[in-house]
């Protein structure tokens, strides 16, 4: 438990960024649902579009540190590379 005014105050603060981050992280996981959703369903317009609204918010968490950029970077080639794939087999 924080005893010093500034150490509680910190405290106010990571709880809201967890917050913020969780609904930023959760809405990645969303996006990259629907690339794999698309993908699964054969339609090569709708998972580029998804593709390229997923890569934007992963791009975007990785900046802002939600999560670690190579793992950004990981998803992001594997989620190109499915659709790549999709798109050369169409």
């Amino acid at each position: 438990m924080a005893n010093h005014k500034s150490a509680i105050k910190r405290n106010r603060q990571n709880e809201k960024r967890n917050e913020r981050n969780k609904i930023r992280r959760s809405k990645s996981k969303h996006l990259i649902k629907n690339v794999l959703l698309a993908i699964e369903d054969k339609n090569t317009e709708d998972a580029q579009n998804s593709l390229k609204k997923a890569l934007t918010i992963i791009s975007k968490n990785a900046a802002k540190g939600i999560m670690h950029k190579r793992a950004a970077s990981r998803k992001i080639s594997g989620l190109a590379k499915k659709v790549h794939l999709l798109s050369a087999s169409a």
